[in-house]
């Protein structure tokens, strides 16, 4: 590519393939007996302490009021080995089928809430809902992580960032620039 490359028009609905914001996810819920996991593809880091995490949540998702009425969940950090996995959630409803079962998953206890964690995901992060101002608005969710769990290797997993159509990006490489901030910087 070169330094000034001539841009291209690109359709507003597309630009998603270059803000999305971090990995694919999956959400586990539970409320009164019923549980049920989500695939989520877009979430934000809003503050580091404490912990908070805002996402979306349609309220056309069997999610949603699972969500809603327990105020809490598990976000859980898929790697690429369940890619299968993540897909298949995303086009079930979890009204009529437990995920778990059906994709062949396994429900862990968490220790901070009643929303089970998902064993082969990399990461668990159990989380509370902290505001619900902007839920009924937007469905606009913001968490806050009391509880976070992941597994010791490797360091940097390849997980899978979303960019619409059926496509995903794979992270995995990693650039280090340590040496160039300051200790209170990182």
């Amino acid at each position: 590519m070169t330094k000034h490359a001539k841009k291209i028009d690109l359709p507003v609905e597309l630009i998603r393939r270059y803000l999305e914001p971090g990995p694919i996810v999956l959400v586990s819920s539970a409320w009164r007996g019923e549980r049920n996991i989500m695939t989520m593809g877009w979430h934000t880091v809003m503050e580091f302490s404490p912990s908070l995490v805002g996402c979306v949540i349609s309220s056309g998702n069997h999610s949603f009021e699972l969500i809603r009425r327990s105020r809490e969940c598990v976000i859980n950090v898929p790697t690429t080995a369940l890619t299968d996995e993540v897909v298949g959630i995303g086009n079930t409803s979890g009204a009529s089928v437990d995920k778990f079962e059906k994709f062949k998953l396994t429900a862990d206890p968490a220790q901070a809430v009643q929303a089970p964690l998902i064993r082969e995901c990399h990461a668990s992060l159990e989380c509370r809902l902290a505001d619900d101002a902007l839920v009924g608005r937007y469905n606009f969710f913001i968490f806050e992580v009391v509880k976070a769990h992941v597994n010791a290797t490797p360091k940097y997993p390849e997980t899978l960032h979303y960019t619409g159509d059926g496509v995903f990006m794979v992270s995995g490489k990693t650039i280090s620039r340590r040496a160039q901030f300051t200790p209170d910087k990182l």
